[in-house]
């Protein structure tokens, strides 16, 4: 690197943060606030990484457009009546836009208000105690720092097939400023949360929409009941097809988009104006992370989210492990406050309570151990299930296809997993996250008194069987 002839400008920090995402601005702060310098590059120039950019919140954001268009089909159903709104395509990336503006300013005011140096632009390791950083101004400049933390995050996989660049990601769709027409026929290839949960929501929009998965299953890694559900409902409005191998996209002379697959050894096309690759999500490692000497690959990390060398820390996508907003969050905190303990921290990353939701329609979620994987861990477990079709709120909706079901030890009684498929499984899922973090007991949770009328009320009512 270069800046006026050979001369580098050399800065000095305790903690050099590569990312501004979940993986990397929680950390920042958390050390900043206790008096630590600490630089932070990011090629955003500002907090939230890609979720942000292009994920969780604009997705949500047009998420909740469709679910407000979708209630219009349950007017008769409450005693109303009126005409399915209009789609104003343009209108509904505008909202999108102006909740990602808001977080962004919102984002600003955080940076302006703390002592973090956060600089727009790239960053590339030098050794494991210095950066070069190159700032979207055409600054050049190095840091040396004594711990290092690579909160990279991640990026789009995209499958090697012929014309799979024809094909969008969620960033051409959710980015701020995305101009794609609406879709009328997608095609999402990948039936995992990403490709589902576009294609849930494009189709209350209109679209008709086809996903293309290659396993034997949608949502391949989740529990199977939940999967089942979620397929059985699901294929109500999508066209689900699995065991579907892409082999290539083509687009044809009247501009429409055709992707060829093959199953059960026969091969089979789908016409689309939009496909969305939709494989998966792959680490993204920074420019210069050989010179740490680490092992190739995937970075490993123990749960105090320190690589082989101690002094750098990898949490969040980057490494692999659990690639959620949330989930990085928390590993970007257990990371600062090893670094604040001097690498003793008391703190640790529990992977297992980490809680996973699908926003589809109806929503998915779990956390922890499902009582076939506590078998296959030696652990003897007891379950107990909830069904919708009982529950008050589910039945205020309609929507009683839908359960609740609790796993526990059943020596000590402690929570070690939970399943939710329906109504407010995202929001349920939390409180049930927290009590397998925290170990707690059936009897904890049958002596609790829920809010009625309301989905959470099942599980004092799942846990009251086994207590």
């Amino acid at each position: 690197m270069e800046r006026r002839g050979d001369m580098i400008e050399t800065m000095y920090a305790d903690v050099v943060v590569l990312g501004a995402g979940g993986g990397g601005y929680p950390a920042a702060f958390r050390l900043a606030r206790e008096g630590r310098t600490v630089v932070m590059v990011d090629p955003f120039g500002n907090l939230g990484g890609d979720c942000l950019a292009e994920g969780c919140v604009p997705s949500k954001a047009v998420r909740e457009a469709a679910l407000a268009r979708a209630g219009a089909g349950k007017f008769r159903l409450f005693g109303l009546k009126g005409a399915m709104p209009e789609v104003d395509w343009p209108g509904v990336l505008a909202h999108k836009d102006r909740v990602q503006s808001i977080r962004y300013a919102q984002h600003r005011d955080e940076i302006a208000a703390s002592t973090i140096r956060m600089y727009k632009g790239m960053g590339r390791i030098v050794d494991g105690h210095a950066v070069d950083i190159a700032t979207d101004r055409g600054d050049l400049l190095r840091v040396q720092a004594l711990h290092l933390i690579v909160a990279t995050g991640s990026r789009p996989r995209r499958l090697a097939v012929p014309g799979a660049e024809l094909a969008i990601t969620s960033h051409d769709l959710f980015r701020l400023g995305a101009d794609l027409p609406a879709p009328r026929r997608l095609v999402a290839i990948g039936g995992g949360y990403i490709g589902l949960e576009t294609a849930s929501m494009l189709q209350r929009f209109g679209a008709q929409a086809t996903v293309l998965e290659a396993t034997p299953a949608i949502l391949p890694g989740a529990p199977p009941r939940l999967a089942r559900t979620l397929h059985a409902a699901l294929a109500r409005r999508l066209h689900l097809v699995t065991d579907a191998k892409v082999v290539g996209i083509e687009r044809g002379a009247d501009g429409d988009l055709r992707v060829r697959y093959d199953r059960d050894g026969a091969p089979q096309s789908v016409v689309a104006d939009c496909v969305l690759m939709a494989t998966g999500r792959e680490p993204v490692l920074p420019d210069g992370f050989d010179a740490l000497g680490l092992p190739p690959g995937r970075i490993t990390v123990d749960d105090r989210l320190r690589t082989a060398l101690p002094h750098v820390y990898a949490p969040g996508d980057v490494n692999g492990r659990s690639m959620l907003f949330h989930s990085a969050v928390r590993q970007s905190l257990v990371a600062a406050e090893d670094i604040l303990a001097g690498g003793n921290g008391s703190g640790r990353m529990n992977f297992d309570a980490v809680p996973f939701t699908v926003f589809t329609e109806p929503e998915v979620a779990w956390v922890g151990l499902t009582e076939d994987a506590a078998a296959r861990q030696g652990i003897d477990a007891v379950a107990a299930t909830y069904d919708y079709e009982t529950d008050s709120r589910a039945q205020i909706f309609d929507e009683m296809e839908g359960f609740l079901t609790l796993v526990f030890a059943r020596r000590t009684g402690i929570l070690i997993g939970a399943q939710i498929a329906g109504l407010d499984a995202a929001q349920v899922i939390a409180p049930l996250a927290l009590a397998v973090q925290t170990r707690t007991t059936a009897v904890a949770l049958a002596e609790t008194p829920f809010p009625h009328p309301m989905i959470s009320e099942g599980i004092g009512k799942a846990a009251r069987t086994v207590a």
